[in-house]
This record gives C-alpha cells, structure tokens and sequence, in this order.
C-alpha cells in the first residue's frame, strides 16, 4: 500500500480509516484477505479496486432507497495529486456517521450458519421456516436475522430481532430491518437478471448528526455476500460462490488448526480467488 499523509485512525480486517476533518473519513480497501477470522499473509491482487467498485456501484444503485455515506468529494480534494493517483479507485471519501451496534443480515436462501440454526432447530434467529427445507432452498420470504458486531478476530453471533431490539432500540431496529430487506430485494432481483443469486449479505448502517440512518461501508460484494452462479444453482447442494470459497476450501483441506499464522496459499488458489473477484464485478456492472 502507498503512503498516505493523513492520520490513520482504524485498521480493519479489509479496511483502513484516515481522518479528513471532523465530519470526513478516507475508506481504503486493501488486498488482504481474512479467512475463518485470520488475516492471511498472502493478499489477493487488486481486490480492494474490485470490491470498492462493487460497492460504488451498489451505493448509486439504490441511492433512491437511503442516504449513503458518498460526501461528493473525491480523493483528489483530499490528498496531494500523487498520494490520490495511487489509491483512487480503492479509496472514497466517507462522511463520518456514528455506526449502528448491529450486523443487518439478510437472507434469501436457506445457507451458511442459518442451515446450521435450521438444522438444528427449525428456525432462523428465532424465525420458524417450513419444515423440510433443503439447503440453498429459497427462503419463502426474505428475512431479517441480525448478528452482533464483534471485534477483529472475534466471530459475529447471531441474534434474534428481541436482542436487536434490546441493542440498538425498537424504532431503529424496525427501520434498520424495513430499509435492509428493502435493499437487498431490489440488487437480488437486479442480480439475477445478470446470472448472480445473491443468496445472503450484511448491510452496515450508521447515523449521520441529525440520527438518519445511512448506509455505509461496502455494499453487496462477494466478501460481505454469498453470491452463486444462477446457472449452477441447485436445491440441496451449495452452489461455488463468487469469493473466497476457493483459499476457504484449500485452508480447510490443509490441516490448519485455524489459528494466526495462517499457511501459505498456493499462488493458483490466489489466482483463482482473483478471477472469481473480477468475474463478479464484470457480470454485474459491464453493460449488456
């Protein structure tokens, strides 16, 4: 990563934070890569350019449904010209917003930890589904099954809508639940009409200084969603995801006890890793 001269103030899994002013922030997605909670010493090249595209391209796309955290700068307004060239299409400038203590899980598809929660109690998050669903089944209605933010290197766990509630308010949680489903029902049916199912995805929202809830981070990319190939998609088994399936498969294969320091990923499972990025980007926003 290049130098940048702004105060860094935030080290993420995938994302550094730099302060602009009291109401501004630089988001700058790098390459690295997290898998099972462990950053992996091995980047993937020009992941942070894909995914920011994927969420620049979400954050436009439904700007209609809710305020977003685009301030209409860009890093050119911000940094000298030669800090600004080197990160442009992996940084945005971000208003600062005061971030909702919950993860806005939606779900489409029957996958991931709510087919083990279903599996072994009927239910997702407290919500009761028919019974004899098959994995990857769509859901008979879209759901709202909320996780709690967890620090870096801690796991998420879910909670039902009453802990959400309890969190975060009962107003807020019933608009943080209307706004997501709302958002993630208009990019899965996009989505589908360019041959991707988004099967599940987590919003983040925050609120802005007169407390509007605004979406903010990274919007529907394969790292905060699980999108399939619509053409291979099948009841029952779980389709190849458009992410980083590929390194969570060879990792699991290898023996790791899942403890930093992870082992080193063969440069073909990178390269793989990388196309599958690329292909997710391209079927999305290249114009048919």
């Amino acid at each position: 990563m290049s130098e940048i001269s702004l105060k860094k103030i935030y080290s993420g899994k995938v994302r550094d934070l730099y302060e602009i002013d009291s109401k501004r922030m630089l988001m700058v997605a790098s390459d690295r890569l997290s898998a099972f909670d462990v950053i992996l010493d091995n980047p993937i090249p020009g992941k942070g350019e894909i995914l920011t595209q994927i969420s620049n391209f979400w954050f436009q796309k439904l700007a209609h449904i809710m305020p977003n955290h685009f301030t209409g700068d860009t890093v050119y307004d911000v940094l000298p010209e030669h800090e600004a060239k080197a990160i442009e299409k992996r940084a945005v400038v971000a208003k600062k917003l005061t971030p909702v203590k919950v993860e806005a899980i939606v779900r489409g598809y029957l996958a991931g930890s709510g087919w083990k929660d279903y599996q072994k109690n009927g239910s997702v998050c407290g919500i009761k589904l028919p019974e004899g669903m098959k994995e990857a089944q769509q859901l008979p209605e879209v759901i709202f099954t909320p996780s709690t933010k967890a620090a870096v290197g801690d796991h998420d766990e879910n909670i039902s809508f009453e802990e959400c509630e309890r969190i975060i308010g009962k107003e807020l949680a019933a608009e943080v639940r209307a706004k997501a489903i709302r958002l993630y029902t208009k990019a899965a049916e996009y989505a589908k009409s360019r041959g991707i199912i988004i099967c599940d995805t987590k919003f983040e929202f925050g609120l802005d200084e007169n407390g509007t809830l605004t979406l903010m981070d990274e919007v529907l990319t394969p790292d905060s969603s699980r999108f399939w190939p619509a053409d291979q998609y099948q009841v029952g088994t779980n389709p190849p995801s458009f992410d980083k399936q590929f390194v969570r498969d060879w990792l699991e294969q290898s023996g790791w006890n899942k403890k930093a320091p992870a082992p080193e990923v063969p440069s073909d499972v990178i390269q793989k890793t990388v196309d599958k990025y690329w292909e997710a980007l391209n079927l999305l926003t290249k114009e048919s």
